[in-house]
């Protein structure tokens, strides 16, 4: 995707605009100023992406940094049940605005629009797309440092749309042991590698459990398959993150922000590393 002309700044679609450099900005994409998009992804449902984009978006924050989320599963949200978040996005003097967390991480979801949070959204693959344009397009974020994309699953229409609207920095793979979930990691790979987007690295999810009682690793799902899939593809393992019951208990109350178990430690141990490669790949040229 070409870079739009009459972008001075980098607006909601990080410089580029679904549908090319003809399109004319919204005012929301004017009043938008994004540094870094990261995508986050998953072949597969079922694997804590959602968990994982909420845990990197609080440990951007705790960071000092400017921090977005934007949860893209339009027919699956789940972000703003993990924050404890109800309010109705409001519309602003230059689009729609989105709702603030506790620690001030600006969230936008499908979840936000519905009258119930259980309420299904039964839409076929093009009033998807449509939506996902909108959230793109019409939401004003204002001036970020770190806008983190929660993907929908899998490589079909709805994460396609995302990726061929924004200039994303990078992308980072969820995943879980299994040797199922690592032949899905490879399908994904390969999608962004189809796409010129760099992988940033894999997290392998669900690792293992801690005993309670005598700090024990059980490797509930067998033996690891990541390592090997990131040797072959020349991606980073950002790491192997535990099955913890603790975060699932505090995004079941929507206080995940509260979170600062062993989730958190590895990923904050691994940040630096994770904001380098950010850097090295926009430096690089970016996706497009």
């Amino acid at each position: 995707m070409s870079q739009c002309d009459s972008c001075s700044s980098k607006s909601a679609c990080g410089g580029s605009c679904p549908g090319g450099a003809e399109k004319e900005l919204t005012d929301a994409q004017k009043h938008t100023r994004i540094k870094h998009i990261i995508v986050v992804m998953s072949g597969k449902g079922g694997v804590g992406k959602s968990s994982f984009s909420s845990i990197l978006s609080i440990m951007l924050r705790r960071r000092g940094f400017e921090v977005g989320l934007l949860d893209a599963d339009i027919t699956g949200p789940s972000i703003p049940k993990l924050f404890g978040v109800s309010d109705r996005p409001g519309m602003g003097e230059h689009g729609i605005e989105p709702v603030k967390s506790a620690s001030g991480i600006n969230l936008m979801s499908m979840n936000l629009l519905l009258e119930h949070d259980d309420d299904p959204v039964v839409w076929r693959g093009a009033m998807v797309a449509g939506v996902i344009g909108q959230f793109i397009t019409e939401v004003c974020w204002g001036d970020l440092d770190y806008l983190v994309v929660d993907l929908p699953p899998g490589t079909g229409d709805a994460p396609l749309t995302i990726l061929q609207s924004l200039r994303v920095s990078g992308a980072l793979i969820v995943t879980t042991p299994q040797s199922l979930s690592n032949m899905v990691v490879r399908k994904g790979i390969k999608m962004l590698e189809m796409m010129n987007i760099p992988t940033l690295g894999v997290a392998q999810n669900m690792s293992y459990l801690r005993c309670d009682h005598c700090d024990h690793r059980m490797d509930v799902f067998g033996k690891s398959n990541a390592e090997e899939t990131c040797k072959q593809f020349n991606v980073p393992l950002l790491g192997e993150f535990p099955l913890d019951p603790g975060l699932s208990e505090l995004g079941d109350a929507g206080t995940i922000e509260e979170y600062d178990g062993e989730v958190m430690t590895i990923l904050t141990e691994a940040c630096d590393s994770l904001l380098k490669r950010v850097a090295e790949a926009e430096n690089a040229g970016g996706s497009k």
